[in-house]
């Protein structure tokens, strides 16, 4: 399992984020997924242990049927119990702890913010692939502070997938793209979109230019 986690990494594209609960969730993932999303996280910060765990369950067999890595956002007990990897924020648990319930073959993935700092220690500690954001204001997270475009070009240098996140639209996407970054995660321009899989084909068509649909 782990070449095929490794070389999906190695790639390029659009890393789909879900926006909590919702009644359509599967049909939005799975639009996601059809419209060319490289990765998917799913992200529920709320209490209900038995509904998440019963969705982040379904939502790694659809993405397993996509052959596209599944995360899970901070819930490292959630992560093991559904096969996926896992996003840790900087008020989650450590990068060991989480290797050690995950396994080595597990993706585990960090939010550096704005800090090469950060992404330098976390590197070293096995990180997967280092995050970085708000690179735009947020919908998703308004006060999250907006991280300069040249710390993904800084952080090529560490040698590990790079992450751009944080008010993300197609609009905008192509001079993060142009920066540095390997992966786009986007939640609102692509769960909050009437038309779920043609927003991620139009992001997904950024990292593939002169092809025509």
């Amino acid at each position: 399992m782990s070449t095929l986690i490794r070389s999906k990494l190695s790639g390029k594209g659009i890393y789909a984020i879900t926006n909590g609960p919702r009644d359509d969730l599967f049909a939005a993932v799975e639009a996601a997924l059809a419209g060319g999303a490289r990765l998917l996280q799913y992200r529920d910060k709320t209490a209900d242990a038995e509904r998440r765990r019963s969705e982040a369950d379904e939502i790694s067999r659809i993405c397993a049927r996509y052959n596209v890595p599944f995360i899970v956002n901070d819930d490292v007990a959630l992560a093991r119990d559904t096969g996926g990897g896992v996003h840790l924020g900087r008020e989650d648990v450590s990068i060991a702890e989480a290797r050690a319930a995950l396994g080595p073959d597990a993706i585990i993935g960090v939010s550096c913010y704005g800090s090469i700092e950060r992404a330098r220690q976390l590197q070293g500690e096995g990180a997967d692939y280092l995050a970085f954001g708000a690179m735009y204001p947020s919908p998703t997270k308004p006060h999250a502070p907006v991280a300069p475009h040249d710390v993904l070009t800084q952080a090529k240098a560490l040698g590990l997938p790079i992450v751009a996140i944080g008010g993300i639209t197609v609009d905008n996407a192509r001079v993060l793209i142009d920066a540095g970054a390997d992966y786009l995660a986007v939640v609102s321009a692509i769960f909050a979109a009437p038309d779920i899989q043609t927003a991620t084909r139009r992001f997904a068509d950024l990292f593939e230019p002169g092809i025509i649909r």
